[in-house]
């Protein structure tokens, strides 16, 4: 009996030990199988329709050499191979009426899907040239690009997160974490607005082909920089049903880039939450000694600070203004002090 008791008790201590290290092995599992179960998913659904359309294409094949009996099989495979190589690249034996693809401002639009890293493959490089500069210029750009994004969401996050959440932490005395919440939710669902149900509204009536769920496919697979490039606007217009087709690929641009910006704001926002933070530790355990100075004061007065604001948060005094005061007060000599003693509530006589 006692041997099983060790055991079990050898066993409780080792899971507690390892506990970050079977969360993180439990993550790459349930990664893993999310993977698979969407594989699975994705070909069930899509299977069917391919098949459909190789059915399709082969009746319409058929029934093309059977009415014209003077084109012979292999000149019709060189046709359609050349006419799918230039599809390739962006060239349509259909509408070739339309301007070219690589105008200035498509080529501006080129530019910014490269750099930011959506890639739509609609249009790509036909020259060598053309293939080794896009090389050079994206080895030198995307980095840059990454910095330039992260200075503009930092300054974003302190302006539209961060500041607004210690506003009304101070204002209301409303937990800390549970504040952070509600704000980061709000600001996703008023991005949302604005940058994927108006735009799509606007896609669904400026292209033609398009329905609304098409349109809000094409702007969450864009603003997500997956980019899949089986929907790109413009690309329907001719001059006739479009009068400015280069300022339309030009809004579109500004459209993409300030998304982005935005999708990348919402995402910190919701990367700092605490409750985030806290769900992260349980996936790595982080060693305090490797640690250097700084950051252990910094990860201290994040702790004191969240507890600051929970205890807050609990208390009901008769003058809420004094608390917040006392709590304030509080917390800035513990930083100045760098200590981390506990929080002691006001007296009845200091209240009144």
């Amino acid at each position: 009996m006692n041997m099983w008791r060790s055991v079990e008790s050898w066993c409780a201590l080792w899971i507690h030990r390892h506990q970050s290290t079977i969360n993180f092995v439990l993550l790459v599992v349930a990664y893993i199988l999310y993977l698979l179960i969407g594989a699975g998913i994705f070909s069930a659904v899509e299977l069917p329709y391919e098949k459909e359309l190789r059915e399709e294409l082969k009746a319409i094949r058929r029934d093309f050499l059977n009415n014209h009996t003077c084109v012979s099989d292999a000149h019709l495979d060189k046709l359609l191979a050349r006419a799918l190589e230039a599809s390739n690249y962006g060239v349509s034996v259909l509408g070739n009426d339309t301007d070219h693809n690589w105008g200035f401002v498509s080529s501006l639009f080129f530019a910014s899907t490269v750099l930011t890293t959506t890639g739509y493959g609609h249009t790509v490089p036909l020259s060598d040239e053309g293939k080794g500069f896009c090389i050079f210029y994206s080895l030198l750009g995307i980095p840059v690009t990454l910095f330039f994004l992260s200075t503009c969401v930092e300054r974003l996050v302190m302006l539209l997160s961060r500041r607004p959440v210690s506003y009304f932490h101070r204002r209301w005395a409303m937990s800390k974490p549970r504040l952070a919440l509600l704000h980061a939710t709000a600001l996703a669902i008023i991005m949302a607005v604005i940058f994927l149900i108006i735009p799509s509204w606007i896609f669904l009536h400026l292209e033609k082909n398009w329905n609304f769920l098409e349109s809000l496919y094409f702007c969450f697979i864009s603003l997500t920089t997956i980019g899949l490039g089986d929907y790109v606007p413009g690309e329907t217009h001719s001059k006739g049903a479009s009068p400015h087709p280069q300022l339309y690929r030009l809004a579109i641009t500004v459209y993409l880039l300030l998304g982005l910006v935005c999708v990348l704001v919402v995402m910190e926002t919701f990367c700092e939450l605490p409750q985030l933070r806290r769900f992260r530790q349980k996936f790595y355990r982080e060693n305090v000694r490797d640690l250097d100075s700084e950051t252990t004061n910094i990860i201290d007065r994040d702790h004191m600070s969240e507890q600051l604001a929970e205890t807050a948060d609990h208390m009901s005094p008769s003058d809420p203004q004094t608390v917040i005061t006392s709590v304030s007060e509080q917390a800035e000599t513990m930083r100045h002090n760098g200590t981390s003693i506990p929080y002691i509530p006001p007296s009845a006589s200091a209240v009144n």
